[in-house]
This record gives structure tokens, C-alpha cells and sequence, in this order.
């Protein structure tokens, strides 16, 4: 159940601008993007207005004829989305916010394991840019990575990659000043229930070729209402 104290915990957590920065404007630009919440332990998930995100960053269902196999998770950097293979030729199709890190890199890896409200242990080399950082943060609403995260792995081995939720649904679709794949928390939640550990990963700079994808029908995700969720703190 949802209680004050989350709600407080939400509020504070819209306010994030970059994992150390949090401003007046921060408040005011997440006021109008939520609409109700998704239920979750330990706390409810804000719910995006998928009506506040461009068409092409929603979470839709697609036709795939590319030639990788279901379950097979394609990033698309430079168009910044994120496709997950599915059967009999189709695909979901997510926005994604693309971090310094995500563009360094390409090429393929795996699902060495996933988490709901990861904690966040900042690199060496970003606490040196911002000394500011904690060393370490504990999962929940205020953490840069929300409410899941994938791990990339190769051979074995953590590459330090991660395709987690975000809680500035503002940065989707962008080029962003940290971090690796970003997503909305509620399509963090749709790719986390339905991508396996050990899936393949496959990050390209420009994945032109690896798909030919058309609109079909978006599945839907119902957010439940509280009255306007966040009507009382904004």
C-alpha cells in the first residue's frame, strides 16, 4: 500500500536531474508526466502518461524479419530504441535514453542477471568527476538506475552495462549526461518480466538492417488510480 511516506520519497526522487543534481525545475517538470502509479514492494512505481511520450518512444509491438532469434534483446543507440525478439516474426519496441557510457560501446553480450530496485554503486572514474557521489545507494525511488535493471555480461564477467529504469522520463529519446540504456520504469518492468537471464544482448551503433519493423497494436499497461496520485503534492 501506498503511504505518505512513499509518496514523499516519489516526490523527491522526480527532482533528480543527474544522480548528484536536483533543482526547482526538476519538480515542476515531473508534476504533469505521471498519471497514476503500478503496484510493487517495496514501493509503488510511478506511472508514465504514455500521452506525455512521442509515438515513436512508447512501448509498442512491431513485425520483425530480421534475423535474430526470440529472445534476443537489440539496442539501437543511435535510434535510440530498444527491441526484444518475440515469436512468429514480432518484436516490442521500447524508447530508450542512450548515457556516455552506451554510446562508447557496442557489440554483444548477455543477461548475467537482473534485479528489481537495484542498488548503485557509482564507477571509480564518475565519483572522481563528482566527488559528491555517494559510494554507494541503496535501491528505491531516488536511485539513478529505478526500479530494474539488466546487467550485461561477456565470458563470464560484469561489463560494467546496464539497461535499467529511470526516473526522468524526460530524458528518454536523448542523449543523456550518465549512465548506459535508460528506460521509462514501467517498460524497465515489461522487459524485465518477460527477457530471461542468459538472453543475448546485442548493442549497435546503428542496427539498420537487423530489423524492418512497422506499427501494430501497443499492449497496454493500466496504471491504477489514486485520486491524482500526485494531485496533493504538486
Amino acid at each position: 500500500m501506498i503511504t505518505r511516506r512513499t509518496l514523499l520519497g516519489a516526490a523527491a526522487a522526480l527532482a533528480v536531474a543527474s544522480p548528484a543534481r536536483t533543482s526547482a525545475q526538476s519538480y515542476s517538470q515531473a508534476s504533469s508526466w505521471y498519471s497514476g502509479y503500478i503496484p510493487d514492494e517495496p514501493y509503488d512505481i510511478p506511472f508514465v502518461d504514455p500521452r506525455r511520450m512521442p509515438a515513436h518512444l512508447r512501448l509498442t509491438e512491431v513485425a520483425y524479419d530480421g534475423p535474430e532469434r526470440p529472445g534476443t534483446i537489440i539496442v539501437d543507440t543511435a535510434d535510440k530504441h530498444l527491441y526484444l525478439i518475440r515469436e512468429g516474426g514480432r518484436a516490442y519496441r521500447y524508447g530508450i535514453g542512450v548515457g556516455r557510457q552506451g554510446f562508447s560501446w557496442s557489440g554483444s553480450a548477455r543477461v548475467g542477471r537482473k534485479a528489481r530496485w537495484p542498488g548503485w554503486t557509482p564507477p571509480a572514474a564518475m565519483r572522481r568527476r563528482q566527488p559528491e557521489l555517494p559510494r554507494h545507494m541503496e535501491g528505491g525511488l531516488d536511485n539513478p538506475l529505478g526500479a530494474r535493471a539488466l546487467y550485461l555480461y561477456q565470458g563470464g564477467r560484469d561489463t560494467l552495462y546496464r539497461i535499467h529504469g529511470t526516473n526522468e522520463p524526460w530524458s528518454i529519446g536523448k542523449a543523456v549526461s550518465s549512465g548506459c540504456i535508460r528506460m521509462l520504469n514501467q517498460d524497465a518492468l515489461h522487459l524485465y518480466e518477460r527477457a530471461r537471464t542468459g538472453a543475448r544482448v546485442k548493442v549497435r551503433q546503428n542496427a539498420a538492417g537487423f530489423y524492418a519493423a512497422a506499427p501494430a497494436e501497443a499492449p497496454r499497461r493500466e496504471a491504477m488510480s489514486r485520486r491524482g496520485l500526485f494531485g496533493a503534492l504538486f
